[in-house]
């Protein structure tokens, strides 16, 4: 990530979370990136049971309101609020408690083992290790090591 888009994502951060707490929500994450359209600004939100189509509305209309006020980009862009999807990204530490028990997908920087990708049951996180159970094996983890995590559809 360049400065200028950690820049805009820190501060778009700082002006979403508190709409989100208003409204019961949580950042997910944030996305500021080119695309052959042009820049997007995206925001991702859940909630327990999940987002409707009203709370990304309602989002968007007020963190809109918002940018447009403290005007904190100098480039067009397009504004998306939308939910994580099936497969959503652990990207908090709460995130892999929460999620224990549920099928996940990691990707590591370097080699574990001889893979970078791990497919399992998240047994959870311990002093910045994540344990995975995968096919009766126990698999450890640091948490410095992942590169990309994320919740498995299963069937």
């Amino acid at each position: 990530m360049s400065a200028y888009t950690e820049k805009v994502v820190g501060i778009v951060e700082g002006l979403v979370t508190p709409i989100l707490e208003s409204e019961g929500l949580e950042l997910v994450d944030i996305e500021f990136q080119r695309e052959t359209r042009g820049w997007v600004l995206r925001i991702y939100i859940d909630k327990e049971g999940g987002v409707t189509l009203n709370d990304c509305t309602v989002v968007s209309q007020q963190l809109s309101a918002i940018l447009d006020v403290e005007d904190p980009i100098d480039t067009p862009y397009t504004l998306e609020v939308s939910s994580p999807g099936l497969t959503r990204p652990l990207k908090k530490i709460k995130d892999y408690e929460r999620y224990k028990g549920r099928l996940v997908r990691i990707k590591t920087y370097q080699k574990i083992e001889g893979q970078k990708e791990f497919k399992g049951k998240l047994l959870g996180l311990e002093e910045d290790i994540v344990s995975l159970e995968i096919e009766g094996k126990i698999m450890s983890i640091p948490l410095k090591d992942i590169a990309k995590a994320n919740l498995e559809y299963e069937f």
